[in-house]
């Protein structure tokens, strides 16, 4: 009970900050949200569902550890949840998952019991890539036409495409590096996609860096916008979220800012599935 009281009130005193608009707001797609185990006794499926459509989302990508959390919203609104296969039973996996042998099995058998749009968020760095379990994954994320949705570095993407040239790769947080690297990455593989889940620096009170919005200029149809609830307190987050992403997405022309805040979601979607 604490653990909700403290969650809500964290929630509320983060929405104060963030100023409501009486016109339309613009569509936002979440890219990166977790509905893990420990969330589940939280927010229930209806508590949850309820601060998804109070942030005003068009879609949430949802993955959690283990799946059964995303099956729980899935089912409770398949016109808003898109639901992504996380490789993890539980939390706490995060460096040892490519480790276990049986994983690859059971995210076989997952896929062909449910739809899902793509594979992750999974944590891999540089060579675990190259084990046999990543291998793996990208082979069915290859067999069955979706997303992976890497926490990676550089090199690790660059050894997914190496493997598969046609996947099809969102780099989670957009790699935690400069924007100038984050173009990089983007020239050099057509096929990647970045979120922006736990970034703030590009929009800071409401306007866009010059190193960033030379970024979006440069790829207005490759960058999007996530969350990232890891922690069941980030949950009420997502409402604002929501509303502080719109106020630096006003800061660039309507088609880029419609474009990170929804539009490149459907088309990784549409590329994808």
């Amino acid at each position: 009970m604490k653990r909700i009281v403290g969650a809500l009130i964290l929630g509320a005193a983060i929405s104060t900050l963030v100023p409501t608009h009486a016109a339309e707001p613009l569509p936002i797609t979440d890219t990166h949200l977790h509905y893990s185990h420990d969330a589940w006794e939280v927010f229930p499926t209806e508590a949850a569902i309820a601060l998804l459509r109070e942030a005003g989302l068009k879609r949430a990508f949802v993955s959690s550890s283990s799946d059964e959390g995303t099956q729980r919203l899935y089912k409770a609104a398949p016109d808003l949840v898109v639901p992504v296969l996380r490789p993890y039973r539980r939390r706490g996996e995060l460096y040892s998952w490519m480790h276990d042998d049986a994983r690859v099995a059971m995210l076989t058998e997952l896929l062909a019991r449910n739809s899902y749009a793509g594979i992750g968020e999974f944590h891999a760095y540089g060579d675990d890539i190259k084990t046999d379990v990543l291998k793996g994954v990208i082979a069915l994320a290859k067999q069955y036409d979706i997303f992976l949705h890497a926490h990676s570095d550089a090199a690790a993407v660059d050894l997914i495409f190496e493997q598969n040239p046609t996947a099809g790769v969102l780099w989670a947080h957009a790699g935690f590096v400069l924007p100038e690297d984050i173009a990089a990455m983007l020239r050099k593989h057509r096929n990647l996609w970045a979120d922006l889940a736990l970034r703030s620096e590009q929009g800071y009170q409401g306007k866009i860096q010059p190193e960033w919005r030379a970024l979006f200029e440069e790829f207005p149809d490759r960058i999007m916008v996530g969350t990232d609830t890891y922690t069941p307190e980030r949950w009420p987050y997502v409402v604002a979220h929501a509303g502080w992403s719109r106020e630096w997405l006003q800061d660039l022309p309507q088609d880029i800012a419609e474009n990170i805040a929804w539009r490149n979601a459907e088309r990784l979607l549409a590329a994808k599935r």
